[in-house]
């Protein structure tokens, strides 16, 4: 008797990974060895950013994409903090604009020329001051203009309008140490998860949580949450027996998941990487040497294994490329930047297909650099979904938008300090700066 195997139909079936050639990497770069499961590496359309040894306090690397091959070990890197860098993010409306926490208590925001500076980059263009811990997590708003979010050591959650250095919102629901932030697709919640083992949803605009669930995963090693474009949560954790285990949960109804897959054995964490075009999720776990990729889809499963990519060297962390850095020429959905103890290599996930023509199926219109909302009518309570852009042509990034500068002093309008923030003196402020950058209208 024979037996009809039916194959799941899916575009991405067949992605491969593949390493770039040894001379498309970025060698000789000394990467951090601080103990933190944050990636330690950034990367958009024009830069590639890593987090670096350093001594006497916490510096990071910022290279053109085009520099690759050995890096100058006088190379001038980004220094002002006096700790170690923990986490890193590129604003997603500003190719140029970049925001680092540390473990010195503080978030600094810079400003990264397009033209390779001479000297090391020192002066930020505001440092946030309200953590009394050190600051592990940094992470953008998706849609509004210049709302950051930062996490520390304290267990607090405060949401910055970086353009007039002032908290907007402080959130300190959580009793332990956060392990990570996501926010959703058009910023109206994020999820975190936590040392004390729930996953959260909260409304920041609210100032509450909204939705909370207790060990999505049994074991009791650090969890990793992401929001995924339909509102779904994808999480990462361990079994009870130390077994990897992934899970996806509807938030509207936490008590039974969606999914739950066990996948192996090996203590890393397993950082999830996103993709809301193609409803893949790359899985970089630390130490290992593989990058493993799912499907996300409303059929069951709903969360599908796809393939693994492998190699030898273990991965220190791992930058993940947005939809509009990739190249659609070479049907290219995802690239994932690999650290290893001394270089960063690049790893290009491909669909293979025969045409060279635009496949307009791979790439729906994607996430632009444009913001959809500003940071007053955020708080005020608006949403709105990302501006999206097609890549039919390509995406070319624009130059460099400087960054005016407003003259009107952050302290004038400070609201009454907080039991918990720290007090902040006129000294240790610099004079608020005001991101006025317009994209060119063309574009």
């Amino acid at each position: 008797m024979s037996y009809l195997t039916i194959v799941r139909q899916s575009k991405f079936r067949h992605v491969f990974g593949q390493a770039a050639k040894a001379e498309q990497s970025y060698d000789d770069i000394r990467v951090s060895k601080v103990t933190w499961d944050s990636s330690f590496c950034a990367v958009n359309p024009k830069f590639l950013a890593v987090i670096v040894e350093s001594s006497g306090g916490g510096a990071f690397l910022v290279l053109p994409l085009s520099k690759v091959g050995r890096v100058d070990k006088n190379y001038p890197l980004v220094i002002g903090h006096s700790g170690p860098v923990l986490d890193i993010d590129w604003c997603p409306h500003n190719d140029n604009i970049l925001a680092s926490g540390s473990e010195d208590t503080t978030t600094m925001v810079w400003q990264i020329p397009d033209h390779t500076p001479c000297r090391p980059i020192s002066e930020p263009i505001v440092v946030l001051e309200g953590h009394s811990k050190r600051v592990g997590i940094v992470k953008w708003h998706p849609t509004a203009r210049n709302i950051l979010l930062t996490a520390g050591s304290d267990n607090l959650i405060i949401i910055w309008n970086v353009g007039t250095g002032e908290p907007l919102i402080t959130m300190d629901d959580h009793p332990d140490l956060i392990y990570n932030v996501s926010w959703n697709y058009n910023g109206s919640l994020f999820c975190t998860t936590c040392k004390d083992r729930r996953l959260r949803v909260c409304d920041p605009r609210k100032r509450e949580v909204v939705a909370e669930r207790l060990s999505p995963h049994e074991g009791i090693r650090p969890m990793r949450a992401i929001f995924t474009k339909e509102g779904n949560i994808f999480t990462t954790g361990f079994t009870r027996m130390s077994q990897r285990e992934l899970g996806l949960w509807d938030p509207t109804n936490f008590e039974e998941p969606i999914a739950l897959l066990e996948l192996d054995t090996s203590n890393g964490v397993l950082l999830p990487f996103y993709d809301p075009d193609t409803s893949m999720v790359y899985l970089c776990g630390k130490g290992d040497s593989s990058i493993r990729y799912f499907e996300i889809t409303e059929e069951p499963p709903y969360v599908h294994y796809l393939s693994t990519y492998s190699s030898k060297e273990p991965q220190r962390g791992m930058g993940f490329m947005p939809k509009r850095g990739v190249d659609v020429s070479k049907c290219e959905i995802a690239r994932l930047f690999k650290l290893h103890e001394r270089k960063c290599e690049p790893i290009i996930m491909t669909v293979p297909r025969k045409s060279d023509l635009f496949q307009d199926d791979l790439y729906p219109d994607t996430v632009g650099p444009d913001p959809a909302l500003e940071p007053e009518e955020w708080l005020d309570g608006r949403d709105e979904d990302p501006i999206l852009i097609s890549l039919r042509d390509g995406y070319v990034p624009p130059k460099s938008r400087e960054l005016k500068v407003s003259k009107k002093n952050v302290l004038d309008s400070r609201p009454a300090p907080r039991r918990s923030l720290s007090a902040v003196d006129g000294s240790s402020l610099p004079v608020s700066t005001l991101f006025l950058y317009h994209l060119p209208s063309e574009l």
